[in-house]
């Protein structure tokens, strides 16, 4: 199985504050792994999917520190 904890360089569409601490309608639209290689729209569907924890962490990281 593929770690999506590596990735860096998340854009997040939808994130509406008012929404906090949920963000049910953020979901990412880009992403990177470690090596700069842009993931697939089939790998960004897994992130959304199945690794809502590594998109949480980021909207938390960007808008709220």
């Amino acid at each position: 199985m593929t770690n999506f904890d590596n990735i860096k360089n998340i854009d997040i569409e939808n994130i509406d504050m008012s929404d906090y601490p949920d963000f049910c309608d953020a979901y990412a639209v880009y992403a990177e792994w470690e090596d700069g290689e842009p993931l697939t729209d089939d790998e960004l569907d897994i992130l959304n999917d199945n690794y809502w924890d590594v998109i949480y962490d980021e909207i938390i990281e960007q808008h709220l520190y």
